[in-house]
């Protein structure tokens, strides 16, 4: 199986996704859950992704579909396509599996996979997290990780619609 392949491999369906964390869990391995729009990959998603596999021994990332997106961030986002982003985190080695959802939120997937840890950035408490009772419910834990300083997809954005005006 070529790289490229290998990289495509994680992105996975609820169904799979489902399947292969069960499996997982039969064998004691601890999931993480987090999601996200990840529209722009910037050095605060690494720090935030890299923190949330520390946690366990699986991460599995829930991606906003691009209709998603645009719905959350406006018309004008997301900037690059499902397919981009999703190949572009499935190719992070910390990164075991990828589920695109459609939803404006990934309860749906959390209640599918009911992960051992659910986690989100440092935008959000415990009580803002979507999945987090359906999760503790469970006996699963509900994690925060602060973001790192300076790093933001819409700062970005923001910094090159400026540039492109000059």
């Amino acid at each position: 199986m070529t790289t490229f392949n290998k990289i495509k491999s994680k992105i996975v369906s609820l169904k799979e996704a489902t399947e292969v964390v069960e499996a997982w869990k039969q064998k004691g391995i601890k999931t993480v859950f987090t999601n996200g729009c990840f529209d722009l990959l910037h050095l605060g998603h690494l720090d935030y992704l890299s923190k949330s596999k520390d946690l366990g021994d699986k991460l599995i990332l829930g991606l906003n579909s691009s209709a998603s997106v645009s719905r959350l961030k406006g018309p004008t986002r997301p900037i690059n396509s499902t397919e981009s982003r999703a190949m572009m985190l499935a190719a992070l080695e910390f990164i075991d599996l990828v589920v695109v959802f459609e939803e404006d939120t990934p309860l749906n997937v959390i209640a599918g996979l009911t992960p051992n840890i659910l986690v989100k950035g440092g935008d959000y408490t415990i009580k803002t997290i979507i999945g987090a009772s359906e999760v503790e419910a469970k006996g699963g834990l509900v994690k925060v990780i602060p973001f790192l300083d300076g790093y933001s997809s819409t700062t970005i954005v923001t910094k090159i619609q400026s540039l492109s005006k000059n």
